[in-house]
């Protein structure tokens, strides 16, 4: 059996933000249950106790911490999403200072690779054989003994490496991760049709709508992303159906959805979504 476990649900910044006093992260430094970490994936194997790590985040001490139930202390792999800053500094804990692996596969796309490769300090994680980069193809799928994991290009404000979500798939069910995305109809794929052959969704959730963001004095087109009434509209049949289960990640520390007894968590609940949580494992 595989299992995901869900490692961090937050936009990059976590959750409370640096320098932020709005309730939702005034509430979380009050309370360690409202803290999350930046958005993150585990994959167990549960047969070889081996895991692989999704996206290498600012968290990524404590995130690895939570993995310490699987016997091996170090992650596989790690395959990263793209080089936006919640994703992969993450990086830097693997050199000589902290963990100092050994070429260590660190999957990322044509562009990631790059940027790492010609850019101070992640290239000397290369030059120092701390880590090797494996180019990831869209469309190719990448089969480990109890998994497979399928690449999908996603557009995404890629002003430094192209952006990928991936298709986790395991021996009875299979998992659609899309933590950053600017809009649906920005993508050359459909994402009900994606999602129809899934059980899983993983989904961008940056923020609930469009109020929120300009609430925050910001023009929406400026930092693009599906708002969460948008993608339960896309979804609403299949979960209605029973053929699909969504999850929310990736959420803003001002997302209203974050408050368990906001309005906003009540209308995802009662259409039959949910709001990941950290800690929280999925079977495929």
């Amino acid at each position: 059996m595989t299992i995901v476990k869900v490692l961090g649900t937050a936009q990059d910044g976590g959750v409370p933000q640096t320098g932020c006093c709005c309730t939702n992260c005034q509430q979380a430094k009050l309370s360690s249950e409202r803290r999350r970490s930046a958005t993150c994936l585990g994959i167990i194997d549960e047969k070889t106790k081996e895991w692989v790590l999704v996206d290498a985040t600012p968290d990524i001490k404590l995130q690895m911490e939570k993995m310490e139930t699987a016997l091996h202390p170090t992650p596989q792999s790690i395959w990263l999403t793209h080089a936006h800053i919640g994703h992969y500094p993450g990086l830097i804990f693997l050199g000589k200072e902290a963990m100092n692996t050994s070429q260590l596969p660190v999957y990322a796309g044509a562009g990631m690779g790059e940027f790492l490769r010609h850019h101070l300090p992640w290239s000397t994680l290369i030059e120092g054989k701390n880590i090797y980069i494996e180019e990831l193809q869209h469309g190719k799928t990448y089969s480990k003994e109890s998994y497979s994991i399928l690449p999908l290009l996603v557009p995404h404000r890629n002003e430094y490496s192209e952006t990928f979500g991936f298709v986790i798939k395991g021996n009875e069910r299979s998992l659609l991760y899309i933590p950053d995305i600017d809009r649906w109809d920005d993508w050359d794929e459909d994402l009900l049709s994606v999602a129809k052959e899934v059980d899983y969704c993983l989904l961008d959730a940056t923020f609930y709508s469009e109020d929120e963001v300009r609430g925050l004095g910001r023009d929406p087109k400026s930092i693009p992303h599906p708002f969460i009434k948008e993608t339960m509209d896309r979804l609403q049949p299949l979960v209605d159906q029973g053929k699909l289960m969504v999850y929310f990640t990736h959420l803003n520390h001002s997302n209203p959805a974050l408050d368990s007894k906001s309005e906003a968590r009540k209308t995802v609940n009662q259409r039959g979504f949910k709001i990941a949580e950290e800690g929280m494992r999925i079977e495929l």
